[in-house]
C-alpha cells in the first residue's frame, strides 16, 4: 500500500494578520487558540485543534523573533533571516506601532518614564486593554521619543525617517511626542470629552505656529519645545482688554467680519468683552510653565464653556475663533504703527 506526500519548500517568511493581530493585542498562546477556535477556523479548513496550536505557536514564535527588529524598522528592511516582501514588512510595523485610542487618552500628556509605566496595572482594568498591549504601546511612545528628542528637523519627518510609519501614523507620533515633551494636562475630568484627535490636531497647528522651528528651521529640537519669545511677546496681548481704543477696533473687526453669518451674532457682539478678555489671559500666562501644562484646562473654562452656557452650535465656536485670532494681527500692526 502505498501513500501520496505532497510537500511544498519554501523561504517566504508567512504572516497570518488575524495572529498577528491576536499577538499584539497581547493574548496568549492557549488565549489565542481559543478565540480562533470560536472563530470557526477548524471547520473552515478542515484542520484538528492540535493542528491550530501548534500553527498558533509557530506564528508567535516568529513574532517574537520579529520583535527585536521592529524596535528599530529599517534594520527588518535590511536583515537577510527574515524573506517577507515590502508590503508585508509595512503592515507588520505599521500594526506593532498602531495604538489604542482608550490607552493614549490615559498617557497623553505625562511624562512616559517608569513612574507613568508603574500604572499601566490600573490603565490596562480601566481600559480593558491587556496590560502586554499596554506595555507594548507605552514602550513604543517612549522609545520613538527618545530616539527623536534631540534631532533638528521636523518631528514628522524625522519619526517617518526612523520608524518608517505612514504620514498619518507619524503626525499622530509627533502629537503624542509633543504633549509629552511640554506636558500638558488632558486628563482632568472636564476634558474627557475631547478625543485624541481633538489633541493631535491642536498639536500640529502648535508645532508648526507656536515652536521654535516656526521661527528659525535652524533651531535645535524645533519642532519639540515652544518658542519662549513668542510666548513672552503675547503678554503684550493685554492691550487689547486694557486699552478701549485698540477693545473697539478688535471687537468692530470681528463683528464686521461675522455679522451675517453667526446665528448667535448677538450673544456674541453683548459678550464681547468677556470672551476677548479670557482669551487674552489665557495667552498672557503662558510665560509660566504650570500656566502652559494647564492652556487646555484654560481654554475650556475661559472660552469653550462660556460659549456652550449661551448654546452656541458647535461650528460657530469654530468661527468667532478663526475671526478673533486674525484680527489680533491687525490689531497689533494697528497698536505697532500708533
Amino acid at each position: 500500500m502505498t501513500s501520496e506526500l505532497d510537500i511544498f519548500v519554501g523561504n517566504t517568511t508567512l504572516i497570518d494578520e488575524d495572529v498577528y493581530r491576536l499577538w499584539l493585542d497581547g493574548y496568549s498562546v492557549t488565549d489565542a487558540v481559543a478565540l480562533r477556535v470560536r472563530s470557526g477556523i477548524l471547520e473552515q479548513t478542515g484542520a484538528t485543534a492540535a493542528v491550530l496550536q501548534s500553527d498558533t505557536m509557530d506564528h508567535y514564535r516568529t513574532f517574537h523573533m520579529l520583535e527585536r527588529l521592529l524596535h528599530a524598522p529599517p534594520k527588518l528592511l535590511h536583515q537577510l533571516i527574515f524573506q517577507i516582501p515590502p508590503s508585508r514588512q509595512a503592515l507588520l510595523i505599521e500594526r506593532y506601532y498602531a495604538f489604542d485610542e482608550a490607552f493614549v487618552r490615559e498617557v497623553l500628556g505625562k511624562k512616559l518614564s517608569k513612574g507613568t509605566k508603574k500604572d499601566l496595572d490600573d490603565i490596562s482594568t480601566k481600559t480593558g486593554i491587556t496590560l502586554k498591549s499596554c506595555r507594548r504601546q507605552f514602550d513604543n511612545f517612549k522609545r520613538v521619543f527618545k530616539v527623536v528628542e534631540e534631532m533638528r528637523g521636523s518631528l514628522v519627518d524625522n519619526i517617518q525617517q526612523h520608524f518608517l510609519l505612514s504620514d498619518r501614523l507619524a503626525r499622530d507620533y509627533a502629537a503624542i511626542v509633543f504633549f509629552a515633551n511640554n506636558r500638558f494636562e488632558t486628563g482632568k475630568k472636564k476634558l474627557q470629552y475631547l478625543s485624541f484627535g481633538d489633541f493631535a490636531f491642536c498639536a500640529e497647528l502648535m508645532i508648526q505656529n507656536w515652536t521654535l522651528g516656526a521661527v528659525d528651521s535652524q533651531m535645535d529640537d524645533m519642532d519639540m519645545d515652544l518658542d519662549k519669545e513668542f510666548l513672552q511677546d503675547l503678554k503684550e496681548l493685554k492691550v487689547l482688554v486694557a486699552d478701549k481704543d485698540l477693545l473697539d477696533l478688535h471687537k468692530s473687526l470681528v463683528c464686521t467680519a461675522l455679522r451675517g453669518k453667526l446665528g448667535v451674532f448677538s450673544e456674541m457682539e453683548a459678550n464681547f468683552k468677556n470672551l476677548s478678555r479670557g482669551l487674552v489671559n489665557v495667552a498672557a500666562k503662558l510665560t509660566h510653565n504650570k500656566d502652559v501644562r494647564d492652556l487646555f484646562v484654560d481654554l475650556v473654562e475661559k472660552f469653550v464653556e462660556p460659549c456652550r452656557s449661551d448654546h452656541w452650535p458647535l461650528g460657530e465656536h469654530q468661527a468667532l475663533w478663526d475671526r478673533y485670532m486674525g484680527t489680533l494681527r491687525g490689531c497689533l500692526l494697528r497698536l505697532y504703527h500708533d
